[in-house]
């Protein structure tokens, strides 16, 4: 995501001291530049991808939610949870409910960067690239740090820069292209952790969790009346749909307070007593940009600061390092997250009955 944020944000944001409320956001005649027909759009392909991936996954509205903003933020997902809560049945029914050209990648030891990105072979007395399954919409790596350093590199140019380079030639990737990454985070034999600087790149971080027992109930008579629920799914939406709302994405309006808001959380992190690493000025573009998709899954073409802070720890606590010291007497990213959420204040909205 190649942006910038230019937001003065108070000085006392980075220090130990009181963060000065900021101004009120106005929400009346804030449609901006995006037309409300878009945005109600946005509240549709939300509407039916919900109702369409209901068919195969119970109980997974938030995450898939998720999903859907990183989609349309042009981002990419970093799925993480314990082995068998659908992971992967997440990833595999968003692919088929958006009609997307997808590729699956089992990380192993083994896997070479080649078999990610493809190679040359010699044939009829010349080279010929063999695309690997990289070139794709949606490229699900599963169980992405068991995966070698190397072959976890061999991602980074394609998540950041849409292409790769093999043999000193560069390579377009499809466009849309989103990685949904899975890995268990209980489980640390055999694997190799992510550097901060390959986390960085997932636009958001999910978990999906153990399902209720009403749901798990659901999830057993699925099963019971279809091998697999995901021949249920049909499109409901292609790729030019959802290159028309990213698009109108980025129209969606963004006040200066509410911007500013964004901005106020992410250097928050960086003062905190409790993390040895805050979030980086990506962090700021990420969190505008899925602050932006959200709010146009809601119907609205602006930004509110509900959907900064709802979206902000998915966003935020994966680049999060807790110091040591910090973490051995109970500290952890989503507790520090939570009070900086609590401790910086966000803007009034007039209009509305809250504020």
């Amino acid at each position: 995501m190649d942006a910038e944020l230019d937001v003065a944000t108070p000085a006392a944001a980075t220090s130990g001291e009181a963060v000065p409320s900021p101004g009120p956001v106005a929400v009346s005649g804030a449609a901006g530049p995006a037309e409300p027909a878009a945005a109600h759009a946005g509240r549709r392909l939300w509407a039916e991808l919900a109702g369409e991936i209901g068919k195969a996954a119970v109980g997974v509205d938030e995450p898939l939610r998720n999903v859907l903003i990183a989609l349309l933020a042009d981002g990419h997902v970093l799925v993480e949870d314990v082995p068998g809560t659908g992971k992967t049945l997440l990833a595999r029914a968003v692919s088929r409910a958006l009609d997307l050209q997808t590729a699956r990648v089992q990380g192993t030891p083994d896997l070479l960067p080649s078999d990610v990105t493809g190679s040359s072979v010699f044939e009829g007395g010349a080279l010929r690239f063999v695309a690997g399954p990289v070139f794709t919409n949606v490229l699900l790596v599963d169980e992405i740090n068991r995966a070698t350093p190397r072959t976890q590199s061999a991602l980074l140019e394609a998540m950041q820069e849409r292409q790769v380079s093999v043999e000193g030639t560069t390579h377009r990737l499809p466009d849309p292209f989103v990685v949904l990454a899975t890995q268990n985070p209980v489980e640390f034999e055999g694997t190799f952790s992510l550097p901060q600087a390959q986390l960085d790149r997932f636009l958001l971080r999910i978990t999906i969790g153990y399902p209720d027992e009403v749901a798990e109930r659901r999830i057993a008579a699925r099963y019971r009346h279809d091998a697999e629920p995901l021949d249920a799914i049909q499109p409901v939406a292609d790729a030019a749909r959802l290159q028309a709302l990213r698009d109108e994405v980025r129209a969606i309006v963004v006040s200066d307070e509410v911007a500013g808001y964004a901005v106020a959380i992410v250097r928050a992190t960086r003062a905190h007593p409790d993390l040895q690493l805050g979030a980086s000025p990506r962090s700021s573009v990420a969190l505008y940009r899925a602050a932006q998709a959200a709010a146009l899954l809601e119907g609205r073409a602006f930004v509110l600061p509900d959907d900064v802070r709802s979206i902000a720890p998915a966003v935020l606590t994966h680049r999060l390092v807790v110091d040591l010291d910090r973490s051995l007497r109970g500290a952890t990213a989503e507790a520090t997250m939570e009070a900086i959420l609590a401790s910086v204040p966000a803007p009034p909205v007039l209009g509305r009955a809250d504020a």
